[in-house]
């Protein structure tokens, strides 16, 4: 019988996406041993199954849009894209689902990578089952950092698994155009994935369960896509449940709650996410397995002085940026614990994921584009501060005029009228997703609502909606 290896770190890392390769970059950046173990692909979902293929399918999309509404280019750019392209274009930046380059960024910061299944077998220790069937056995002096992220949450569906549906994995994948395809779900997914396969010659059907897109944000970001989606051809309805779904010679067949039946050759559900925590030996630390894993704003997991759980796998925010915000964090408390540095733990210091409650960006890459950082005018008002919200059209800015004929857009920031700061800005519109940073400054920031008006935009830009923002407010 062969003796399974052990191994010890400073540090051991559950994932190698973009989430565990900030958490080994930190940790190695401060001088602690670290390994990484991942059962994929290194770099992750992000990298091979949504962030990248999702943007680079939609890139063509938005820019063809955009061409649209320009005099003397529209006329260029009436006929179809160039599927076969665009689907090259989107394999180019998944490295075509090979992982060398990342593995060589690995290996450049000196962290050392462990492919197979990673599971906890007990404290600061982690068995790595290899593509062979072999054993190696982990040990950490300090911290083990669960960074595994999530996967789709299928609905419970009688016979769905024989259906073969779409996840986001799929959708972003996939090597040919359906002619017919079924979205169902109304966030961030279903919104992206409903406007890429309408434009490369699907036709698709929108099936939303609640009253609108975007829950999450402004009501009027969902209104505003619902509409540039029913205009580009989408079948888009809201307030509406699947009740039963087959696959019939080959068609898909879904049957809503209205007895409606709706046929296609693919049906993608984008109904959530579910956390990758269901076979990582939490049982064997005292941790329920399938769950979210709760943290402190240095993304430490509760009772346990020596586990981090960051990124999806902790639902505080399930974005790539954030969670790479928060291994940042994490990597530097482990760091500063390892150390016996001070923690700077207080709101917005060098330990603490502050702005997780106050001030998470995110763009949806649909046409028009939304963008939002911090909290709408309803969970403003939810969490008890006394705001306002200053709403724009941004079609009277002077820059949206010149980027686009007709330009339809709209801008809220919401005020807190105590402390005179923003606690949340949303754009929606074309472009606007290259302006969300500013706002996110001034939420971050707690910029005052006087020294913003020194914040000069140029013109003519688009980002003199800020100005216009201002301008209502005080006049409101």
């Amino acid at each position: 019988m062969t003796e399974t290896e052990t191994n010890a770190y400073d540090v051991v890392v559950l994932g190698a996406g973009p989430v565990g390769e900030n958490v080994a970059d930190r940790t190695r950046a401060a001088g602690l041993t670290t390994a990484v173990v991942e059962s994929e692909l290194v770099g992750g979902e992000c990298s091979y199954w949504a962030c990248m293929p999702s943007k680079a399918l939609l890139r063509p999309v938005i820019a063809r849009a955009d061409a649209r509404r320009v005099p003397g280019l529209r006329q260029s750019v009436q006929g179809p894209l160039d599927a076969s392209a665009v689907l090259a274009h989107r394999d180019y930046y998944t490295s075509h689902w090979k992982d060398d380059g990342q593995v060589g960024w690995l290996d450049s910061i000196g962290a050392d990578l462990y492919r197979g299944h990673g599971r906890l077998t007990g404290p600061r220790t982690v068995t790595v089952t290899g593509p062979d069937g072999g054993e190696r056995v982990l040990t950490a002096r300090h911290a083990v950092a669960v960074c595994t992220g999530s996967r789709a949450a299928l609905p419970g569906l009688p016979g769905l698994d024989a259906v073969k549906p779409w996840t986001s994995r799929e959708a972003t994948s996939s090597k040919t155009v359906p002619g017919r395809l079924i979205v169902i779900g109304g966030g961030v997914v279903a919104t992206e994935m409903a406007t890429v396969w309408q434009a490369l010659g699907s036709q698709v059907t929108l099936l939303v369960r609640g009253k609108g897109l975007l829950p999450r944000m402004e009501p009027f970001a969902g209104e505003l896509i619902a509409e540039a989606l029913k205009e580009a051809g989408a079948d888009v309805r809201t307030g509406t449940s699947v009740e039963s779904v087959t696959r019939e010679n080959g068609t898909v067949v879904a049957v809503t709650d209205t007895g409606d039946r709706i046929e296609a050759d693919e049906i993608l559900f984008a109904t959530g996410r579910a956390p990758r925590t269901d076979d990582i030996g939490l049982e064997t630390i005292g941790l329920d397995p399938g769950s979210w894993l709760p943290v402190d704003d240095s993304l430490r997991v509760s009772g346990h002085d020596w586990l981090y759980a960051v990124g999806d796998v902790n639902h505080r925010a399930l974005l790539t940026h954030q969670g790479k915000y928060q291994a940042r964090v994490a990597g530097a408390a482990i760091a500063a614990r390892a150390t016996g540095e001070t923690l700077l733990a207080e709101p917005w210091g060098a330990h603490a994921a502050t702005a997780d409650h106050a001030a998470v960006p995110q763009v949806v890459f649909t046409d028009p584009e939304a963008a939002a950082v911090g909290l709408s005018l309803a969970e403003a008002e939810q969490a008890g501060h006394r705001v306002k919200a200053v709403d724009v059209d941004l079609s009277t800015v002077a820059g949206a005029g010149l980027y686009a004929d007709g330009y339809q857009g709209r801008a809220r920031m919401v005020v807190d009228l105590e402390d005179e700061i923003l606690r949340g800005v949303t754009l929606v519109g074309p472009g606007v997703g290259e302006l969300i940073h500013s706002a996110t400054i001034a939420v971050a920031g707690q910029v005052p609502i006087s020294r913003l008006w020194h914040a000069v935009p140029s013109y003519p830009t688009i980002s003199e909606v800020w100005l216009r923002l201002l301008e209502a407010h005080r006049d409101a």
